[in-house]
């Protein structure tokens, strides 16, 4: 599932198509595709893992990637892929693959925290904080994909960050020591910029610490490989160097 920093990226590519007027429309999504037809992109935006085009006539379409989906300029891909929104503008076609379509209600913008996303500049480390105080039991790993209090964070950033501050993922929140707690929320937005800057590059999986390793970088002791927490999503870990509190 693509992470925040990989949503700033689509973001990026595809502002040349801001300010165009959508010459037709496609895709089998079940949203009336045909009524953005003859529309201006007015504006693009992002939170989290999800992608917002905002249109004249006071239209906005979600796009979630989930955990297969994609998209191209210009050239349609062939695969097995199903299109579920396609776009034509004077200067090219964006493709949307795989993914959820939304129209939102009007008001929408009311019911997102925005201060929750790691990559924007209204983030409040202070609101996080509040947030994870109020549910003590509720383990590390969780937490960091909680979309609520670290919005745009997903499992690589989760992984990543409790390495980078040698916190074992199946701790709770509550048994965090203070200096650790403050740790994790600097670091989570930290790690979201460094993901950016290095998938820029093409260099990300060769900065991974921990993830699909076999021995720990600082132990060189085996990784462990675990389905943690409610969420049950693949986590690796160092049992020697990443301190478990409960």
């Amino acid at each position: 599932m693509p992470e925040g920093p990989s949503l700033v990226l689509l973001k990026e590519d595809i502002l040349q198509f801001r300010r165009k007027k959508v010459m037709a429309a496609g895709g089998n999504a079940a949203i009336d595709v045909q009524q953005l037809e003859g529309r201006q992109l007015l504006e693009i935006r992002t939170w989290g893992k999800q992608l917002f085009l905002l249109f004249s006539g006071k239209i906005t379409i979600r796009i979630h990637l989930l955990m297969f989906g994609s998209y191209s300029i210009n050239e349609r891909i062939r695969l097995k892929r199903s299109v579920k929104l396609e776009l034509h503008f004077n200067t090219g076609t964006l493709y949307f693959y795989t993914c959820s379509v939304k129209e939102m209600e009007p008001g929408w913008e009311t019911t997102y925290d925005w201060n929750a996303d790691l990559l924007s500049k209204k983030w409040a480390p202070r609101a996080a904080r509040a947030k994870l105080k109020k549910i003590p039991e509720t383990l590390v790993c969780d937490a960091l994909l909680d979309q609520q209090i670290f919005s745009g964070s997903g499992n690589i950033v989760k992984n990543e960050v409790l390495f980078r501050i040698f916190l074992h993922p199946e701790s709770t929140l509550g048994a965090i020591p203070p200096q650790t707690f403050t740790l994790l929320i600097r670091e989570a937005k930290q790690y979201c910029y460094d993901f950016l800057a290095w998938k820029r590059e093409g260099t990300l999986k060769k900065h991974w610490q921990i993830i699909r390793k076999k021995k720990c970088p600082r132990c060189d002791l085996a990784v462990q490989k675990k389905y943690c927490g409610k969420t049950r999503r693949r986590t690796f870990f160092c049992k020697n160097c990443q301190e478990k509190y409960v």
